[in-house]
């Protein structure tokens, strides 16, 4: 079965992703790379790892290369995710083009998103708590100057985000599991 007019997400690991999603935060070492791991855990646990290519970014390049902060990678491995292996990287200018979805996690990131996006890929760009009104918040925290109670509300918050997200995909397009 051809899926999105150009892919079969069965038949091989050497078939092209269908969805190319971008989750992006200031420095990518707490919320984005949790976003990256608590989506890419739905979508595994779906058997639709084929169907998606999933990456994490920040806005500036701080912690280019250093892992998650270690109370992402706590709090994350505590609801099984896998965040250990994730290194910060900032969002480059190939990115608009690479991905066709770019989540970001507050106001302010969006900000600085868009005035990174050429106009031809502003539409890529979106709060990524916008796909969930139903937890009437607009911004995923900032939990690093916080204590574990931050970490464990962002986790709960991408976790409704990842599943609202994953419904949407499923919703827009025919997913078959990779089985």
């Amino acid at each position: 079965m051809a899926l999105y007019n150009r892919y079969d997400v069965r038949s091989s690991s050497l078939v092209p992703p269908l969805m190319n999603v971008l989750f992006v935060c200031l420095g990518n070492i707490c919320r984005s790379p949790s976003a990256e791991a608590v989506f890419r855990h739905r979508v595994e646990a779906l058997g639709l790892s084929n169907a998606f290519h999933i990456d994490s970014a920040g806005t500036l390049d701080w912690h280019q290369g250093n892992p998650p902060d270690p109370r992402s990678i706590t709090h994350g491995e505590a609801r099984g995710y896998a965040l250990q292996h994730l290194k910060s990287r900032p969002i480059v200018a190939s990115d608009f083009d690479t991905f066709d979805h770019i989540w970001v996690m507050d106001a302010k990131n969006l900000a600085d998103v868009m005035a990174l996006a050429p106009e031809h890929a502003q539409h890529k760009v979106k709060r990524l708590l916008s796909i969930a009104p139903q937890l009437e918040v607009e911004d995923v925290p900032d939990p690093y100057y916080g204590g574990a109670d931050g970490f464990n509300h962002v986790l709960d918050l991408l976790e409704a985000a990842s599943d609202a997200l994953l419904h949407h995909y499923l919703q827009k397009y025919t997913l078959v599991p990779n089985n």
